[in-house]
């Protein structure tokens, strides 16, 4: 009998990767290509969803060829994307009609203060689970309605049409201009401010408050079953999940019971606990969103905190000030030093997120002396990341009524040890981490495969993790808290450095 693969397409913030997975979740073959990052104003970031695109048609029959196989073999293709990055393109053409806006993007500052003033403002939380911020897809979308001359009456005639990268994939995957499919999943729908938490519709009073046409937008289905069969790249062969990334990485770290929590470290870095079946709405900064969702299953629901800068603090250390030349040598560098020798990077770049949800902060180093070398700063770089779990953690406990009992890691910053030591002696609890890195392409491929049999259930998914690494706290209880206090305080330096007069000048 011949084998059968699972095929993920990972589409991140920085790269697509294309990884083959066989029936034990183990990783046959990986293919990778990364895309241009664009900034072309202070707080703007964007893509070329065209390069995307181009670059799913090279990596995945490069993954396919080193995995030394055919389309024939695959059983199904699960998609896991950069969320809330918002594209709008010709419905006829397949052409983008304006630059992806990326999740980390702040162009919208100004209209979200404007937003927050209006009418009904205060009711969207309940219904979207999120606070009206510059990191969702319903600002960024009303902004390119707004800026773009006539596009607001394309939108209405449906000649336009509103996605996230998933929806921009399964497109181009099945036809594109030819018929092909606009869908988004549940996840994804609920990073848009958009959709009913309860009903997982779109909501006709959000799309009222932010001006938007329902004809742009795609139909929402569940995490995990058949959307329909690809065309082009892998003909014949079924597209069955779509997650967004972090909801992919849960759903990787088998976090399928209330309780659960996982935490992904890439670009930025992404702690989700498993709430079961109801929503929890925070109180303390955090994000009520769809954990996933399995066919006419129940949706399971999550809370989330948000952290824009982790990995990208590296690369900006590494690409910008240039004090180190790859991102593993930041360990190295951070090594030469006991502590951080009273120096704090927070790294608002582009404002804070959870638990905070500060759009006008900006990144801060305070407690510079003569003293401070490269390797204290290199120290500061990995710590701010260790303190923005801790701030994400506190929150999420008051929030849930849950101990976090022990952390599950995912991500490339994972591989640095001194970071997941750090991270474990401020969360004062054991931080793991899978034999499986790559947990969020594991998730769309697990999420694919039971949507077509590949895999029966979900016991049989728990059984393929396997414990790679753990870490144990072993910082000193009065060592934390002083450490704690010194973040705490650095934060706030942060606070209003934007002034309103700054974001309508930047506009």
């Amino acid at each position: 009998m011949t084998d059968s693969y699972v095929v993920s397409i990972d589409q991140g913030t920085t790269s697509t990767r294309c990884i083959v997975f066989d029936r034990r979740g183990n990783l046959v073959s990986v293919a990778q290509r990364e895309h241009q990052q664009h900034f072309p104003r202070p707080g703007w970031v964007e893509h070329d969803a065209l390069e995307i695109w181009r670059n799913v048609g090279k990596v995945v029959p490069r993954a396919l060829a080193e995995a030394g196989i055919v389309a024939g073999q695959v059983a199904a293709i699960g998609i896991a994307n950069q969320r809330e990055s918002t594209v709008v393109w010709d419905r006829h053409t397949g052409v983008p009609v304006a630059p992806a806006i990326i999740w980390q993007d702040t162009r919208t500052d100004e209209l979200v203060e404007t937003l927050a003033r209006a009418p009904g403002a205060e009711d969207l939380r309940q219904r979207c689970g999120l606070p009206l911020a510059t990191y969702f897809s319903g600002p960024k979308l009303r902004w390119l309605l707004d800026q773009t001359p006539g596009l607001y009456e394309r939108a209405e005639r449906g000649e336009v049409l509103f996605g996230t990268m998933e929806s921009w994939l399964i497109w181009n995957l099945t036809g594109g201009p030819d018929g092909g499919l606009h869908l988004t999943d549940v996840t994804n729908a609920s990073r848009t401010m958009l959709m009913d938490l309860r009903t997982l519709g779109w909501h006709p009073d959000s799309l009222a408050f932010f001006g938007i046409p329902v004809a742009m937008l795609p139909g929402i289905r569940s995490s995990s079953e058949v959307y329909g069969t690809a065309t082009a790249v892998l003909p014949g062969v079924r597209i069955a999940a779509a997650l967004g990334d972090q909801q992919a990485a849960l759903f990787g770290q088998t976090c399928f019971a209330p309780g659960d929590a996982k935490c992904t470290y890439g670009t930025g870095s992404f702690l989700l606990l498993n709430t079961g079946a109801e929503p929890v709405h925070s109180r303390h900064g955090l994000l009520t969103t769809v954990g996933y969702q399995i066919g006419g299953e129940p949706a399971v629901y999550a809370l989330e905190g948000s952290i824009a800068i982790t990995g990208s603090l590296v690369q900006w250390f590494r690409d910008q000030l240039e004090l180190i030349s790859t991102a593993p040598e930041i360990e190295t560098l951070a090594r030469t030093v006991d502590d951080n020798g009273g120096c704090y990077i927070v790294p608002a770049f582009s404002g804070l997120f959870a638990p905070h949800w500060r759009s006008e902060a900006r990144g801060v180093i305070v407690g510079l002396t003569s003293y401070i070398t490269k390797g204290h700063l290199a120290r500061a770089v990995l710590e701010a990341t260790g303190w923005q779990t801790r701030e994400v953690v506190d929150a999420m406990n008051a929030d849930s009524g849950l101990e976090l009992t022990s952390l599950r890691v995912d991500g490339g910053m994972t591989a640095n040890n001194l970071l997941m030591q750090f991270v474990a002696d401020v969360l004062a609890v054991p931080v793991v981490r899978p034999m499986a890195a790559e947990t969020v392409s594991l998730g769309a491929a697990y999420a694919a495969g039971l949507a077509v049999g590949y895999w029966p259930d979900l016991e049989g998914l728990r059984s393929n993790w396997h414990l790679a690494a753990r870490w144990v706290p072993k910082m000193d209880d009065a060592i934390r808290a002083e450490e704690r206090e010194n973040w705490q305080r650095a934060v706030e330096r942060t606070f209003g450095w934007i002034k309103p007069e700054a974001r309508a000048a930047n506009a």
